[in-house]
């Protein structure tokens, strides 16, 4: 088990070295089934007071900076995230100009946390990510077999290279893993094949309040201000 009582940390090695597969160590993480009925809310709002957490899932589709403190700290929000229904691993970014040590770093951080909060008790999720197609010799090193996993879309439809690379990705995922169910962030393509739960990317539900009248609202009272200035 983890040592949760040394306060000073290296890569949070002093806490767990966990058992690694593939030529990089990446912790393996053990599969979980979703089973759903399920809000799903991101770690910058679980990190707070969230009510009733038994009936949420935690996702990490944020910019790093907003769950880098998991990493540095797990042991302050390991006993508040396992009060959760799920918990999603984090989603430390493999974009495909990062350097290939960084990929691969951010790719064993997830897995790291992933195993640790396992450990407590968590039921994880994994969330896939992958890079250029090289990235598919240990992008799914530690990812587990026949359960559930997560994948984001955000970002990778605004281009036809993009969206290639993608579909590319998500092909070599589900040949690997054969998930039972993917939870999808964002917007499904066409193209995905899989038994899919989606679940709408900020940016959608932003969309639907301004198509709704939140924006036509918001002009009439920048309208009203100027007129009192």
């Amino acid at each position: 088990m983890a040592n949760r009582e040394t306060s000073i940390a290296y890569e949070n090695l002093n806490r767990r070295i966990f058992p690694g597969v593939g030529e990089y160590g990446i912790p393996q993480i053990h599969p979980e089934i979703f089973e759903g009925n399920c809000e799903f809310i991101g770690f910058n709002y679980a990190r707070g007071n969230c009510k009733n957490p038994e009936e949420k899932v935690v996702h990490f589709f944020l910019d790093d900076y907003q769950f880098d403190a998991l990493w540095r700290n797990p042991d302050r929000y390991v006993d508040k995230l396992s009060k959760f229904r799920y918990v999603l691993t984090p989603d430390f970014s493999t974009y495909t100009d990062f350097p290939k040590a960084i990929q691969i770093y951010n790719h064993y951080r997830k897995h790291w946390i992933g195993a640790y909060l396992q450990e407590y008790g968590c039921k994880v999720i994994p969330t896939i990510s992958w890079s250029t197609p090289d990235s598919y010799e240990w992008c799914f090193d530690g990812e587990p077999e026949g359960g559930t996993v997560a994948v984001s879309s955000v970002g990778c439809m605004n281009s036809l290279g993009k969206k290639r690379l993608f579909l590319s990705g998500y092909d070599a995922m589900i040949e690997r893993l054969h998930p039972e169910s993917i939870i999808f962030y964002g917007k499904v393509p066409d193209e995905c094949k899989g038994n899919i739960v989606r679940i709408k990317a900020f940016s959608d539900k932003f969309n639907e309040v301004k198509c709704n009248g939140w924006q036509r609202r918001s002009k009439r009272f920048r309208k009203r201000k100027r007129c009192h200035t």
